[in-house]
């Protein structure tokens, strides 16, 4: 029997702890190609996106996580959920394979549960550049700016609380994805400044690859700035 690319995997809700069916993709048919400036991977397989895949959408109560999520809820935190979304659910699955709009709005809905369950920001911010990539493969840039604004936001906010620490979430990788992502929503001054805080660290970075990438962003908004000038 030939292998199909999809998978079924049982999840139990971290909200109200009934058990529901969600698709995964197999490794082995996930190979990236590229990837753009802001990390987003290039598959060569254009009909199989795990990118889809990556939200947990409780069929019963509306409730939608990914692995990072924590199983903590804060005190009072359940009964805004409740309110907020599964009083407010009608139970259906996005168990099966998902199409880019499907994708999209299961992200919207981990924003959604995230926020008000107060997962950490670097997580939220995850979810966001992903919500940002999915509009990028539909050509939809009003929205994609909209959603690395909103992921640039998040990561400014982990990175001046230290929330990523424990994470696998670079220091130098924080710091080119807030310049990065400020570059691409048009914020220039915040976008160089950043990326001077990677160069700075270029000695004591473990990543030399993404220092490169810094270097390599930053000279292009100098010769972007150059033509303006003689513009």
């Amino acid at each position: 029997m030939e292998l199909t690319p999809y998978y079924q995997k049982d999840i139990e809700c971290l909200h109200c702890k009934q058990k529901f069916k969600t698709t995964k993709v197999r490794s082995k048919f996930i190979k990236v190609e590229s990837h753009h400036t802001d990390f987003q991977p290039i598959y060569e397989n254009k009909e199989i996106n795990p990118l889809l895949y990556n939200i947990f959408v409780c069929e019963h109560c509306g409730f939608s996580f990914t692995d990072d999520f924590t199983k903590y809820f804060a005190p009072g935190v359940k009964e805004i959920i409740q309110e907020q979304i599964s009083s407010k659910w009608a139970p259906r699955t996005y168990g099966n394979e998902r199409s880019i709009e499907e994708g999209i709005m299961t992200y919207k809905l981990g924003i959604l549960s995230g926020t008000l369950k107060k997962e950490k920001f670097v997580n939220m911010a995850g979810l966001a550049l992903r919500t940002a990539w999915l509009y990028r493969l539909q050509d939809k840039q009003q929205e994609e700016i909209r959603f690395l604004e909103m992921a640039r936001n998040r990561y400014a906010e982990s990175y001046s609380n230290d929330d990523y620490n424990g994470t696998q979430m670079s220091e130098s990788r924080m710091l080119y994805l807030i310049a990065e992502l400020s570059r691409k929503i048009g914020d220039i001054e915040y976008a160089t400044r950043y990326f001077s805080k990677v160069i700075e660290k270029q000695n004591s970075s473990l990543e030399p690859t993404i220092v490169e990438m810094a270097k390599d962003r930053w000279q292009e908004i100098r010769v972007q700035k150059e033509k303006e000038a003689i513009g």
